[in-house]
């Protein structure tokens, strides 16, 4: 015999979350932030590491 579907309870933030998707559009997807205390190299790539770096 099949079982019954569990009825999910209403929740109100699920309730208005949905409306404002339907209103408003959905949220813009999430972005990549850089770590902030990684310091950048000091100095530019000599020509000699580049050259070894794409090959």
């Amino acid at each position: 015999m099949a079982r019954k579907k569990k009825v999910k309870r209403f929740r109100a933030v699920q309730a208005v979350k949905e409306l404002a998707r339907e209103r408003i559009g959905e949220p813009p997807a999430a972005k990549v932030v850089p770590h902030k205390k990684k310091n950048p190299a000091k100095h530019k790539p000599t020509l000699g590491r580049l050259l070894e770096e794409s090959e």
